[in-house]
């Protein structure tokens, strides 16, 4: 059976107990999953529309992964328990997502970056971190989105493309990821743009 739930060499692989985990049991394409996990996250925009949370903390982090894939995934909002071709090992994910929250704060106060910039590093850092079994690149970029809002500016367009297909653009915003995980921040910055 064609594995639905990889999309290329750059997507995360799931275990077989995420797999498991699969609430709708109907889905049997990739298409189909884009779909339903699409659903999800028009709801958690809605469901953001009316929160007056702190976005800069683990709970909100969670909370809001779980509005956008609790009806896909079991394991929505819990972070994974198991090693990734991506991100930090397991028991690292909750102190290293402290620190990010921290570091944002900070930035923010001290105008460390432009308001642009403390977006983009927010999102890079939590998707390095990857602190669940799916779906980290499109919460981060959904957070990085909340976050330039509250600064007071327009969201980010994340290469007005499909990011979950395959596709050039999604080539561009995975190449544009690695030269940041170097240091080097511009591609990131104009892909976003």
């Amino acid at each position: 059976m064609l594995d639905i739930f990889s999309l290329d060499d750059n997507s995360t692989p799931l275990t077989e107990e995420e797999k498991q985990g699969l609430r709708a049991k109907w889905i049997t394409t990739r298409a189909e999953l884009n779909e339903m996990e699409t659903s999800g996250i028009a709801n958690a925009e809605i469901w953001l529309l009316k929160t007056k949370k702190d976005i800069l903390s683990e709970d909100f982090i969670k909370t809001l992964h779980k509005k956008m894939f609790k009806d896909v995934w079991k394991w929505a909002g819990t972070f994974r328990n198991t090693e990734r071709n991506i991100g930090v090992v397991p028991y690292q994910i909750q102190p290293k997502l402290r620190v990010l929250l921290d570091d944002v704060k900070f930035w923010i106060e001290n105008k460390t970056y432009s308001e642009k910039e403390i977006a983009i590093r927010f999102h890079h850092r939590l998707v390095q971190i990857h602190p669940f079994p799916n779906g980290n690149g499109r919460l981060s970029r959904l957070m990085a989105n909340l976050l330039i809002k509250k600064l007071g500016q327009k969201p980010l367009n994340w290469g007005v493309g499909n990011l979950t297909e395959i596709s050039e653009i999604r080539k561009q915003y995975i190449f544009a990821l690695r030269e940041a995980d170097k240091g080097n921040y511009d591609l990131l910055l104009k892909f976003a743009d």
